[in-house]
């Protein structure tokens, strides 16, 4: 018999973006050292993308018509700078490799004077032969290489695979780079693996919105699916309100994106 997985609700809700479940419900007794350090990973990379998400809040405010002003923008800005620098406040030197990558994100992240020297030590470590093949590490540089657009390399880390992450990471950097066909290939990959993943399932939805026509409505019920299995969040929510677009139906694709800004600013 398998031995239980731990932290499986943990990851769904930070898979599916709820962070503040994934950071409320993260005290998981009894973990290996390992799976310790993975959920620290994933709780304080749920603590980043807090922060990322207000910025899009305050994104999406403007696209549908809400008065966003300049102290607003300042707000936001604040709050992932806020979010970034607790966790680099709270991972020290002496922390393993998969969470020294994870505060590497965040210090990308936090103000643009901080990019290029975190580019820099993401250069140096992933060509340190005893650290480089982490796959957080590489799942990191994907992450930061997609940001600054160049998919090549971010490509030449992730490309390789290893976890269903960095599986789910390449069918994004293909998508961008307009490759549906590569992107499928990966898709295929991790449906091997496991085609119930949630990761799976949520690849299965970027690739249909990509791909279009009646791939739509295979999206919206893999959507639909995840509304009604799990707690509903602003990922969730949005993932409908494009299909919804892709539609035609604009009136419920706004309620959707109105349901999902009020979610955001609840802190759900």
């Amino acid at each position: 018999m398998a031995a239980p997985d731990h932290l499986f609700g943990l990851r769904n809700n930070f898979y599916l973006g709820a962070y503040q479940a994934a950071i409320n419900n993260s005290d998981v007794p009894n973990l290996a050292e390992e799976d310790a350090i993975e959920r620290d990973c994933l709780v304080y990379r749920s603590y980043i993308a807090l922060g990322s998400y207000q910025v899009r809040l305050g994104q999406n405010r403007i696209r549908i018509g809400d008065f966003v002003s300049r102290h607003d923008f300042a707000l936001i800005e604040f709050v992932i700078w806020f979010f970034a620098q607790l966790v680099i406040n709270e991972i020290d030197s002496s922390a393993p490799t998969p969470l020294q990558a994870v505060k590497l994100l965040a210090l990308y992240l936090s103000s643009a004077d901080n990019k290029e020297s975190a580019i820099a030590s993401l250069k140096e470590w992933l060509s340190d032969a005893a650290i480089g093949s982490n796959p957080v590490l590489r799942l990191v540089a994907g992450i930061i290489y997609m940001h600054e657009q160049d998919y090549n390399e971010a490509l030449k880390h992730t490309h390789a695979g290893g976890t269903m992450e960095l599986h789910a990471l390449n069918v994004q950097i293909f998508l961008k780079m307009h490759r549906s066909d590569y992107a499928e290939k990966q898709l295929k990959i991790m449906q091997q693996v496991d085609e119930d993943h949630t990761l799976t399932q949520l690849a299965n939805t970027w690739l249909n919105l990509a791909v279009g026509g009646s791939k739509i409505q295979e999206a919206f019920l893999i959507f639909q699916d995840f509304s009604e299995k799990y707690q509903m969040t602003g990922l969730v929510l949005n993932g409908k309100a494009v299909c919804y677009m892709h539609m035609g139906n604009f009136d419920e694709a706004e309620n959707l994106l109105l349901e999902a800004l009020n979610k955001a600013s609840s802190g759900l």
